[in-house]
């Protein structure tokens, strides 16, 4: 790549003053070599695989920021579906023993990710669309021990597909997963996202894994910049939308093509294949790196109001085409994301109750993820979460996307809890107060929509 001096200024411009960043650098890792019929024996595996493979890539990411001058907010590894590894050493074992068994697993994760100084580590994770390995359902039941006894460990579990349809039972299992996480520290909640169509090249948490069909060791690189993009549209009053559009594609043309050089490099120096580069525009607590913010610039007087999800399928769809100009390998989630917590517009709209969780959900059917970090009561019955969930993979399956949902059971309705750090903290949100336990307690598989059938 070759870059003249116009965009390196720019470039800088963009960081000191627009929140432009790497947001994060995550090394993907198969530990299918790791399995062993003795879980301890796995264990020492699993930590000796991950720090010798990941032992440079907090060195080489401080190098990397030093070459470029680029801020890499967070280095990550995302590993194998764990629930895969525990078929081995834990089935036909009692359930009390198995699930032991997998939380110590988790801490192995946790033990490895602190000794490599990363900030977390994802893919403590079940792919259960069709149904449970015995592994699925050790992995599942021993969740909130797993998250709640550990600080760096990131879960997810796939419960829908457009190809499968959506799976009712494990989507009850999860809400009762939540629930009890959220009884012993709602900040585990944080740490788990249910997915409809996970992507399965993710260098984002809490959902990142390692994929099947995946290398044996990959770089993927996650962007970010809403700052940047505010910054640029706030000087465009009179611009019609289609203008606004071309705006967003070019800014995020020079976003994407600064993630690849990045990303690059870090596979170079660290010996591994480059994967993707997910063209996410993604928040944070900071003033000014809001996505809501950049849905007000659009002209909206409070994101939520009327116009929300229009505006926000616009700009999703011109950051993927900007980003895909940029870089033939785009992947991950790619879009622009709306976590609550995470986003100071977001929770000053939720404060100011100009978004509610209708509107989120009907903005999820245009951004590319679901609902994120999303402060429910805490007294929430667990089929309302299961609820809530089935109707986020409705809109993933039928649409052929990824939709997931991160919701957080903390508190009373307009309370504000805090999370601490990149999570934010934000007011909980009301909810529908009929009961949704007679349908999710049917259970079985929502049938895949007849669009699925492509072949």
């Amino acid at each position: 790549m070759i870059y003249s001096i116009e965009e390196i200024l720019e470039t800088v411009r963009m960081i000191q003053a627009e929140h432009l960043d790497i947001r994060t650098v995550t090394m993907g890792i198969n530990l299918r070599g790791c399995i062993s019929d003795n879980v301890r024996e796995m264990n020492e595996n699993i930590y000796e695989t991950i720090t010798s493979r990941a032992e440079k890539l907090v060195s080489e990411a401080a190098a990397v920021e030093g070459m470029f001058g680029i801020p890499i907010v967070n280095k990550r590894i995302s590993v194998t579906p764990i629930a895969s590894l525990l078929d081995t050493p834990l089935s036909g074992k009692p359930e009390g023993k198995a699930v032991q068994g997998a939380v110590s697993v988790a801490k192995t994760l946790d033990r490895a990710a602190k000794d490599l100084n990363i900030d977390f580590i994802g893919g403590y994770s079940a792919l259960v669309h069709k149904g449970f390995t015995a592994g699925d359902s050790i992995l599942i039941s021993s969740i909130p021990g797993a998250l709640t006894s550990t600080e760096r460990v990131c879960s997810s579990v796939n419960v829908a597909t457009t190809k499968s349809g959506i799976n009712m039972d494990a989507i009850l299992l999860m809400g009762q997963v939540i629930k009890k996480t959220a009884a012993i520290d709602p900040v585990g909640c944080a740490k788990l996202v249910v997915f409809a169509n996970a992507p399965q090249d993710n260098p984002f948490m809490a959902g990142a894994f390692h994929g099947e069909g995946e290398p044996e060791t990959v770089i993927n690189v996650g962007i970010s910049g809403p700052g940047v993009v505010r910054a640029v549209l706030s000087q465009m009053d009179n611009a019609d939308l289609g203008e606004l559009s071309e705006t967003i594609k070019r800014t995020s043309f020079k976003i994407t093509r600064m993630g690849e050089l990045v990303g690059r490099e870090m596979a170079e120096r660290l010996g591994v294949e480059f994967g993707i580069v997910d063209l996410s525009l993604a928040p944070t607590p900071a003033e000014g790196d809001s996505v809501a913010n950049i849905l007000e610039v659009m002209g909206l007087e409070k994101c939520g109001t009327h116009g929300t999800t229009a505006a926000l399928a616009l700009l999703t769809d011109a950051v993927k085409k900007g980003g895909a100009m940029a870089t033939s390998y785009t992947g991950g989630l790619s879009g622009a994301f709306i976590p609550v917590s995470e986003d100071a517009g977001m929770v000053e709209s939720v404060k100011q109750k100009a978004i509610g969780i209708d509107k989120l959900e009907a903005m999820t059917s245009v951004c590319s993820v679901g609902l994120d970090m999303l402060v429910v009561p805490g007294d929430t019955p667990a089929e309302t979460l299961s609820a809530i969930i089935a109707d986020e993979c409705a809109i993933g399956v039928v649409n052929n996307k990824t939709t997931g949902v991160r919701i957080i059971p903390a508190g009373k309705e307009g309370e504000y809890v805090e999370f601490g750090g990149l999570l934010g903290g934000s007011y909980v949100m009301p909810l529908n107060k009929f009961s949704s336990a007679n349908f999710v307690r049917r259970g079985g598989r929502i049938p895949a929509p007849i669009q699925s059938f492509k072949n």
